[in-house]
């Protein structure tokens, strides 16, 4: 069954009026559970055939699947593991109360021990570079395994507090709370358990929040800054923000969608690599406390950058990658970096002003790229949005002759397929890397280190 789970809801959402005569929405059905598929669920059929995207279970489990989207002439219908008959030894009970089906929506493996999560984003990984980039684990130069990140091994029945940056939604009686799977409501909560304590100090949950949309809780990893961005409802006017700790609070403009500072600082201060980093207006750092670091080491070992390089960092965000290649190619070599984000450019270039060598645009890579006249390079690192950097750029990229690439990705899909598109333009993966920065979730995030095809050929 491993091959059915070639049109994954991760990668080809289906659309239409969930309330026809055809419905299957809340039809249940007793199936046997095959293999995982990208996106946080399993695969099964019905008795009829179709092919069920399965929640909340594990492979080999027998259970009683509940439909939640689809009817008899979809392609795939979506449905929940509402009654387990026969329990895969991997199964564990979710330690946290909001888990489970028809509640909150943010975590997929909560079910799973820690050991068995990551062996399922490997299955998904192996399967995804199979079928989109026709590559098996040792083509790849990877071993299968998804590692852990440092201090994620907790003992039995505790759980990660990774998440620095939480969204909260807001119900119609002022609780915060979470988004329900595919869903606009709002599971309330008392404590989300994957929150980093930074975040839970703040006492988001307890509050009345009247008014707003949304409440994002932001800690930084590299001090002690801590930041709330509220997003009002139309109309509405800000609440007087008074949390557990210090705190500056942002709020989102309902007119243009700008974050504009309230009071307190407009950005935190984030630390990888033995540098520190700004951060503005809720712009993206990874969020992991140790995944910059994580991938910094991991992209700087694939490149092993040298004196008098000269380097690309695309999507390159506030400068992270940028940065720690402008530390290591002397007072000689270049880098360019290209970022879409207005405020993240601004950022990028005031976190890299002390290296001269680094410099900034602001633009789309598919953009801004080919007008900068570089036709060669030495080292080339992006670290693409979930889509991924798509069939042009890459061309355009494996056209530079840049002696190694490393591609970061956060979606095996867009990375399988990119792979496949710079093997079309002469590389290959030399090595590939799994780390499990997001635990309890069906994310996962792949360091790809890539070389001329002919090398060593």
């Amino acid at each position: 069954m491993q091959n059915e789970s070639t049109s994954s809801p991760a990668e080809d959402s289906q659309t239409g009026d969930s309330q026809t005569e055809n419905s299957l929405i809340g039809e249940e059905y007793e199936v046997e559970v095959g293999p995982v598929a990208h996106g946080g669920h399993c695969i099964a059929r019905t008795s009829e055939g179709q092919v069920l995207f399965v929640r909340h279970t594990l492979p080999g489990e027998k259970v009683m699947a509940r439909i939640t989207d689809g009817d008899k002439d979809s392609r795939f219908l979506r449905a929940d593991a509402v009654t387990i008959i026969e329990p895969s030894k991997d199964r564990v009970e979710a330690p946290c109360p909001y888990a489970g089906p028809g509640k909150c929506g943010g975590c997929d493996w909560q079910h799973a021990k820690p050991g068995a999560q990551r062996r399922l984003k490997g299955e998904v990984i192996a399967e995804q570079l199979q079928r989109l980039a026709g590559l098996t684990p040792e083509e790849a130069g990877w071993d299968g395994t998804v590692m852990p990140a440092e201090g994620d091994k907790l003992p039995k029945g505790e759980v990660p507090a990774w998440r620095t940056r939480v969204q909260y939604a807001i119900d119609e009686n002022g609780r915060a709370g979470l988004r329900k799977h595919r869903s606009h409501d709002v599971e309330p909560i008392e404590h989300c358990m994957i929150a980093a304590p930074g975040v839970t100090e703040l006492g988001i949950e307890k509050r009345d929040w009247t008014g707003m949309a949304s409440v994002e809780a932001i800690t930084a990893t590299g001090s002690n800054d801590r930041q709330v961005i509220l997003t009002p409802k139309p109309g509405a006017r800000l609440p007087l923000v008074e949390l557990d700790k210090p705190v500056s609070v942002l709020r989102v403009d309902e007119r243009d969608g700008g974050v504009h500072r309230v009071h307190g600082r407009g950005f935190v201060r984030e630390r990888a690599d033995d540098r520190t980093y700004r951060v503005g207006s809720g712009g993206f750092w990874q969020v992991h406390p140790q995944a910059a670091n994580t991938l910094v080491r991991a992209v700087m070992q694939g490149l092993l950058p040298r004196k008098n390089d000269t380097a690309l960092d695309l999507y390159c965000g506030v400068g992270l990658f940028a940065g720690a290649i402008g530390q290591r190619i002397g007072e000689k070599g270049a880098v360019l970096g290209i970022e879409s984000g207005k405020r993240a450019v601004e950022d990028a270039r005031h976190n890299l002003q002390d290296l001269d060598r680094v410099r900034i645009e602001h633009g789309k890579v598919d953009q801004i790229l080919p007008r900068t006249g570089i036709t060669e390079c030495d080292l080339i690192v992006l670290d693409p949005p979930r889509a991924g950097a798509g069939k042009q750029t890459v061309k355009h990229l494996a056209g530079l002759g840049a002696r190694r690439i490393a591609y970061v990705a956060c979606d095996p899909a867009a990375l399988a397929r990119d792979l496949a598109y710079f093997r079309e333009g002469g590389y290959k993966v030399r090595t590939l890397r799994a780390f499990d920065l997001f635990p309890m979730t069906h994310h996962v995030e792949c360091v790809a280190i890539l070389e001329p095809a002919e090398k060593g050929a």
